[in-house]
């Protein structure tokens, strides 16, 4: 399945540097599908071990749910690490992304099981995902 046929009607080729020291990456070309996410530039796709990649039989039923139907609502929003505490919101469209205190990243709880999503009056919090998001609430419990 391929996504951005208004930035790039036709993917022939997905780039990325020859090796993981230049932050390459190596998929297992006709052998898995993949979730790959990358950037256009000069009309080519690329990718490396900055973006967003991840075999789909790994990715959680949250990170399924989030590409086709929640991520989009959280466009307006910006996530910011947390990488030691405490930490702190500084506008109301953040979400804190606490997977780096325990050094998990892309695959840790947070980034498994929410979704960052804009609310009420532009506020962003994480939205877990089991019922659809009521946007009359702000819930900065969670996670």
């Amino acid at each position: 399945m391929y996504r951005g046929f208004q930035i790039m009607p036709h993917v022939q080729y997905i780039y990325t540097e020859a090796s993981e020291s230049l932050c390459g990456v190596k998929l297992e070309v006709n052998k898995y599908q993949y979730l790959i996410t990358g950037r256009v530039y000069e009309g080519k796709v690329y990718t490396g071990l900055c973006n967003w990649y991840e075999k789909w039989d790994r990715l959680t039923l949250s990170q399924r749910k989030g590409l086709n139907h929640r991520y989009h609502l959280g466009c307006g929003c910006k996530i910011r690490p947390c990488y030691y505490l405490p930490c702190f919101v500084t506008s109301k469209n953040e979400c804190i992304w606490t997977d780096m205190l325990s050094n998990f990243g892309h695959s840790g709880y947070q980034a498994k099981h929410y979704a960052c999503i804009q609310r009420v009056e532009g506020y962003c919090s994480w939205y877990r995902g089991w019922a659809p998001p009521d946007k009359t609430i702000i819930n900065a419990t969670d996670p």
